[in-house]
């Protein structure tokens, strides 16, 4: 088969080499436009073009697909390569743009999306971060034929994957992206023999998935302590959680934290935003909230590293506290 492929990060990444090495032609390859990173904003690939250029497959990056968006010239170019590469099918994971209906038309199957989730929960962008920011005891992997709607196509492939009390959004993302990379094989090895069975997604349970927004990442200390630990997971590593500390001007980093259940407290910061400390040890910084004691594992300053409390506290004055 001639797979095609659409998507721009690590998560991608993994599937486009599943791909590759399960011996699938790849003629065409569809990702973001190169964007600013580091500290020299330099324009940087997604991880999918470089993998793609590596194996010399011709790479398209256009700012729309829309034929009557803002950049038509980008949709034409788009539309003649994909007509041109005579697609089996157009595989899509965290690609980053809205495919039109004729994107969706172009291929023999259409397209497959590999989706983070097990839907119809958690529809939209960023499915792993607000599962576990929700306390969802699983989340999975759905390989779903796409439709018009937002995540909204028939299910192919669904495998769950159970969320430890460990995990954040890296360690999560990674289980799932290995999942992803291994079902859209298994899918595509199935495709021509037409076994793949198509499951229309169940009407309840339907849940959204917000993308992350940078002014989530101020902790607000009035919400119960266990939700705040489940934030700080879900938020590590973007946009990372921020809290306010006692003598310390600028917003900290709080990358782990734990809720202590046997504690109760109904305090929380200051007018200023700044955190009531109850106690300060090795095993952690305790801070607290509308509900419970949040014990901050791993702190991070401005400008400095990640440090675990029992290093971080040796540098933060007590009479700051």
């Amino acid at each position: 088969m001639r797979v095609g492929f659409a998507g721009t990060p690590e998560f991608s990444k993994l599937a486009l080499h599943a791909i590759l090495n399960a011996g699938f032609t790849v003629p065409l390859v569809l990702t973001q436009p190169d964007r600013p990173s580091g500290r020299g904003l330099k324009l940087t690939p997604s991880a999918v073009k470089q993998l793609a250029l590596e194996h010399d497959i011709p790479v398209l990056q256009p700012r729309s697909l829309r034929l009557d968006g803002k950049y038509p010239e980008d949709a034409q170019a788009a539309q003649l390569a994909l007509q041109q590469a005579q697609l089996d099918v157009l595989v899509v994971a965290a690609y980053g743009l809205i495919l039109p209906t004729w994107v969706l038309q172009t291929p023999r199957y259409g397209c497959l999306n590999i989706h983070a989730s097990l839907l119809p929960r958690w529809r939209g962008a960023a499915p792993i971060q607000r599962s576990i920011e929700a306390g969802d005891l699983q989340t999975g992997v759905t390989i779903m034929q796409m439709d018009e709607g937002l995540d909204t196509g028939a299910m192919l492939l669904v495998e769950p994957l159970d969320i430890v009390a460990h995990d954040n959004a890296s360690t999560l993302h990674d289980k799932l992206a290995e999942q992803g990379a291994r079902l859209i094989v298994q899918a595509l090895r199935e495709l021509p023999s037409g076994t793949l069975v198509a499951t229309a997604q169940p009407e309840a349970g339907v849940t959204y998935a917000s993308k992350l927004d940078k002014a989530e990442a101020a902790l607000d200390l009035q919400a119960p302590a266990e939700l705040l630990a489940r934030r700080i997971r879900a938020f590590n590593p973007v946009p990372g959680a921020t809290i306010r500390l006692p003598g310390i001007a600028e917003p900290v980093k709080v990358w782990n934290a734990i809720a202590l259940s046997d504690h109760a407290t109904t305090a929380s910061q200051d007018n200023d935003g700044v955190a009531q400390v109850l106690n300060v040890s090795a095993d952690g910084i305790d801070i607290a909230t509308g509900q419970g004691i949040l014990r901050l594992l791993e702190l991070q300053r401005p400008g400095g590293k990640r440090q675990p409390a029992s290093i971080f506290i040796a540098g933060w004055s007590a009479t700051s506290r």
